[in-house]
């Protein structure tokens, strides 16, 4: 199975406000490895970059003047992803942002969903760890996946480290695949039994002065949009 981890970066929060893409990036993987192979690309958004989102990335409108337009590049691009599994954190950020240059141009290239199919880690990780923060830094640190280069939110360090993330989210399921695979008796060969807990799991929980700091955050970003942003609504 060929997959894709793909993550891109904006100038701003909200698509519908007209922000655009200024990177894409993708690392590709075939039967749960990584292949080597990438796909990374600034671009032109035609537009300056919200202050909060050149914070973020540390990418300055002056860097992507001599940058390609996505125009320029969608044929390369999706050439890369076609046909792939695309996994995603925040999936429906990314499409949006993805189907919504897509449909600027004229050359009936459609949406991203009519090539791929998306797999979203964020759904997965609420499913997995419902109550918990979820974001990819937070992942990192639960899963012990290295992100210490991560000063700054860059597409292809980002889709590095959600490839790492992912493996480690999933990396029991071959496991259990193979325990109910074959035959009857091969099947009661392959099954073990439950580890017993010494001790209950300790729920790591935000104390209210840090709740009230990422609910300060959250108003701020409601305000940046103009309403609620994406990562409210999410």
């Amino acid at each position: 199975m060929r997959q894709i981890v793909l993550d891109t970066e904006t100038t701003g929060l909200e698509v519908r406000q007209g922000h655009r893409l200024i990177e894409i990036a993708c690392v590709e993987m075939i039967e749960r490895r990584l292949t080597g192979r990438h796909y990374q690309t600034y671009l032109n958004p035609d537009r300056a970059i919200d202050e909060g989102a050149r914070q973020v990335t540390g990418i300055a409108d002056d860097f992507l003047l001599d940058k390609p337009r996505f125009a320029d590049v969608v044929d390369e691009f999706l050439a890369f992803i076609d046909g792939a599994e695309l996994i995603i954190h925040n999936a429906s950020f990314d499409i949006g942002f993805l189907d919504a240059e897509l449909g600027r141009l004229d050359n009936g290239s459609g949406r991203i969903g009519d090539s791929c199919s998306v797999l979203d880690t964020l759904v997965m990780a609420r499913e997995r760890y419902p109550g918990q923060r979820n974001s990819l830094d937070a992942l990192c640190k639960r899963l012990g996946v290295d992100n210490s280069r991560r000063d700054l939110h860059g597409g292809l360090i980002d889709a590095q480290l959600l490839a790492d993330v992912y493996l480690a989210m999933t990396s029991g399921q071959e496991a259990f695949d193979l325990g109910f695979a074959g035959t009857t008796e091969q099947r009661d060969v392959a099954v073990v039994a439950p580890v017993a807990l010494r001790a209950r799991p300790s729920v790591l929980r935000a104390s209210p002065e840090e709740l009230a700091l990422h609910e300060q955050r959250l108003d701020a970003l409601d305000k940046n949009a103009g309403g609620v942003s994406v990562w409210r609504a999410g």
